[in-house]
């Protein structure tokens, strides 16, 4: 196998799936996933994520289009892939009679060179709930015995579909900081999540999936670039917007005013910045409130999302 750093262990090209009844859920998306990179699928509801997925792991053929994944298709070549990744999905389903331990040795069982049990256990913080019954884990201590479970194996590929759902704020980090420990030892992590400030966190690369197409790809600073940045400030008294130097030199794309608040929208944030405050130093005024702001990955959704919905 080649063992190269920039092999694309993930390839998807013209992917579609279409359900019974005609509804194309994934409408011809092509993307690629480097050994040792995490990358992100983002969407809204029904955008296509969980239905891309489920192909990537082999779970059902594609309607049309290719999909490698370490060089195999996941669901004709199932016996040659699926030793070689490890899966959390969204919901596991244990016996929820049987303990943690019992849990993660039933299904060590399962697995082709299975890591030892509590190895992973402790990785995801339960070596100390190996005798609780799954039942009585709280949710957050089941989306962890989830994330064990795919460990196991010690994977080369590892599909995460929402995993951090359930945690707490504190949970949340070790997760991240886990997932980042993998990726250092060269795991290739293919992560799905609601929560946008974990794909800007984690992932190297991402892509925001609407109405089954892609409609944005790039890393996390790439795609926040294709939005605005923002500028707000209170106008001095007695101030007008007229007074300002004219907008359009300053870079200035778009402005808002509400009341005395002005909120200027600008994709040359340091030339509008500057100007501003060369101004309100020459004018011998102060700039009240003034909140200066690059365009965060949720601006990025939401506005990939409103484009959207105003084509259609």
């Amino acid at each position: 196998m080649n063992t190269d750093e920039h092999e694309h262990v993930i390839e998807v090209t013209g992917l579609r799936r279409v359900y019974g009844g005609g509804f194309e859920a994934v409408r011809g998306i092509s993307f690629a996933v480097d050994r040792g990179e995490v990358f992100a699928l983002l969407g809204t509801n029904g955008a296509g994520k969980t239905s891309t997925v489920e192909l990537l792991e082999g779970l059902a053929p594609p309607s049309d289009g290719r999909i490698r994944v370490l060089g195999h298709d996941p669901y004709t070549e199932r016996a040659a892939v699926r030793p070689r990744t490890g899966v959390m999905l969204q919901e596991g389903g244990f016996p929820s009679e049987l303990t943690v331990d019992e849990t993660a040795r039933m299904w060590a069982g399962c697995v082709s060179g299975a890591r030892p049990p509590l190895e992973v256990l402790e990785l995801v913080g339960l070596a100390r709930r190996t005798g609780v019954r799954v039942k009585q884990l709280s949710g957050g201590e089941r989306r962890r015995l989830d994330l064990a479970l795919a460990l196991l194996g010690d994977p080369e590929v590892l599909f995460l579909d929402e995993p951090t759902t359930g945690l707490d704020a504190e949970g949340r980090r070790d997760t991240w900081e886990l997932v980042r420990t993998l990726r250092d030892r060269g795991t290739t992590v293919l992560l799905t999540t609601h929560y946008l400030e974990e794909a800007e966190d984690l992932a190297d690369r991402l892509a925001i999936l609407h109405e089954g197409r892609i409609a944005a790809t790039g890393t996390p600073a790439e795609v926040t670039a294709a939005q605005p940045a923002r500028i707000s400030f209170e106008l001095p008294e007695g101030y007008f917007v007229g007074d300002l130097p004219p907008l359009g030199e300053l870079g200035v794309s778009g402005h808002e005013i509400d009341g005395n608040v002005v909120r200027l929208r600008t994709r040359e944030l340091q030339r509008t910045a500057t100007g501003l405050l060369v101004w309100a130093e020459r004018a011998g005024v102060e700039l009240r409130r003034l909140d200066v702001r690059s365009a965060s990955l949720e601006e990025a959704f939401l506005g990939i999302a409103a484009r959207e919905e105003v084509a259609v």
